[in-house]
């Protein structure tokens, strides 16, 4: 999740055709999520999630295609012209927005940390990331 530690600033991306572009706002120092479920291990996408504010859709919104599959909750929006998903509405995070760190321009950001998630058992996975009972007062 991008977290607000560091002094945010608003960096640019899109697919590979440059029909759909966006500006993420996140700090230089992120942590990626890479996923080993079907579709993230097939596509290599490593996910900066943010929320929905700190994302803003620039161009080719008419360009995108929606894939859905198991639950339906996530929303996979692809480029109809080049195939690329450059960002998508996660099923972890409906109201955020899960940023392909692989489709931000050359500018990179300093660092990112990457940390494994297992997808393919995704609702073990998701509860393990939750804080417990105790952890949070209940």
């Amino acid at each position: 999740m991008c977290s607000s530690q560091d002094e945010a600033r608003w960096r640019q991306g899109g697919c590979h055709c440059g029909a759909v572009r966006y500006e993420v706002e996140c700090p230089d120092g992120v942590e990626v999520s890479s996923c080993n479920c079907s579709i993230c291990t097939m596509t290599g996408y490593l996910h900066l999630i943010v929320e929905r504010q700190r994302f803003r859709l620039t161009a080719g919104e008419s360009n995108l295609a929606a894939y859905t599959f198991n639950t339906g909750t996530a929303k996979h929006l692809f480029c109809r012209t080049c195939g690329v998903k450059s960002f998508y509405i996660p099923r972890s995070h409906p109201d955020g927005v899960s940023v392909n760190y692989r489709c931000l321009d050359d500018d990179p950001l300093c660092s990112a940390r990457i940390t494994p998630f297992d997808g393919r058992n995704w609702e073990h996975s998701i509860e393990s990331l939750r804080p417990s009972a105790s952890q949070d007062g209940h």
